[in-house]
C-alpha cells in the first residue's frame, strides 16, 4: 500500500525539522516566512501553525513581533544538555528495557540496519539524522509521558552537536563510529533481554564515547562544568 503524500503543512515541518538538526538551518537563524509561504504553498496562518508546533517541540524561538527562529545553542543552553545529558540517557535506556513493545523492537532494529548504511556513506547529515532516528525510538519505548518530551529536546541539540562527530576526517573519528554501532547492537540485545541494568550502563557507555567530540565543538573551558562525569 503507498503512503499518502504528505500535506504541504507536513512537508514544511519534515523540511525545518531536518534543517535543523543538520545545521543547514544554523542555530539562531531566522526564518524568511515569505520565501517558506511561497515554496510550501501555504499561507500565513497554516505557515504559524506549524511554527508553533515545532516551536513546542523546541526546534524553533517564536518572538512577539520578531517572527521565528531556529532555536539557539548559547553557553547556557550547552551548560544544561552536560548537565541533564548522561541522566536522560541513562533513565531512557533503562525505561526501554523495561516497556518496549516487540514492534518498537523491530522499528530499532530497522534504525540500527539504516544507521550501519549512513555509516558507509560520505553524508554526514545522513549519518546524524540516523543516529537520531535510532535514540528517537528509544525514547519512544521508555514510555514516559514527563521523560520523553525532555529526551526529544536533549535529541536535536545532539544531533546537531553530532554533526562534527559524524564528520568522517580522521581514523579515530571512524573508529569511533564502529564503536558507536557496536554500543547500537548491544543496547537492542540489552532491551530484547529485559535488562535494564546494562542498558542504564550502555547508556553512559554511550556518553563517554561522543563526550570528546562534544567537548571540542562547545569549547568545554568556557562552561566549567564536569562534561558529564564517568559512570562507576
Amino acid at each position: 500500500m503507498n503512503k499518502p503524500t504528505p500535506s504541504p503543512k507536513d512537508q514544511l515541518a519534515d523540511h525545518l525539522r531536518q534543517g535543523v538538526l543538520t545545521l543547514a538551518l544554523p542555530p539562531g537563524a531566522d526564518l524568511d516566512e515569505v520565501r517558506l509561504s511561497e515554496e510550501f504553498g501555504l499561507s500565513r496562518t497554516p505557515l504559524r501553525e506549524v511554527f508553533r508546533a515545532l516551536a513546542g517541540e523546541g526546534y524553533l524561538d517564536l518572538r512577539a513581533g520578531r517572527g521565528a527562529r531556529v532555536s539557539d545553542m548559547s553557553m547556557t543552553t550547552l551548560r544544561d544538555f552536560f548537565l541533564a545529558a548522561p541522566m536522560i540517557y541513562a533513565a531512557v535506556l533503562r525505561l526501554a528495557a523495561q516497556n518496549a513493545t516487540q514492534s518498537q523492537i523491530t522499528a530499532l532494529k530497522a534504525a540500527q540496519t539504516q544507521f550501519e548504511a549512513a555509516l558507509h556513506s560520505d553524508n554526514t547529515a545522513q549519518r546524524a539524522l540516523a543516529n537520531n532516528r535510532f535514540h528517537d525510538i528509544t525514547g519512544e519505548m521508555a514510555q514516559n509521558t514527563y521523560l520523553l518530551p525532555s529526551f526529544k529536546r536533549l535529541l536535536i541539540d545532539h544531533a546537531r552537536i553530532a554533526m562534527t562527530f559524524y564528520n568522517a576526517q580522521t581514523g579515530r573519528q571512524d573508529d569511533d563510529t564502529e564503536t558507536a554501532s557496536q554500543h547500537h547492537h548491544a543496547m537492542i540485545n540489552a532491551i530484547i533481554a529485559r535488562d535494564a541494568d546494562t542498558a542504564e550502563d550502555l547508556a553512559h557507555a554511550h556518553w563517554q564515547l561522543s563526550r570528546g567530540h562534544i567537548e571540542r565543538f562547545v569549547m568545554p573551558g568556557a562552561l566549567d562544568l564536569p562534561l558529564g562525569a564517568s559512570h562507576n
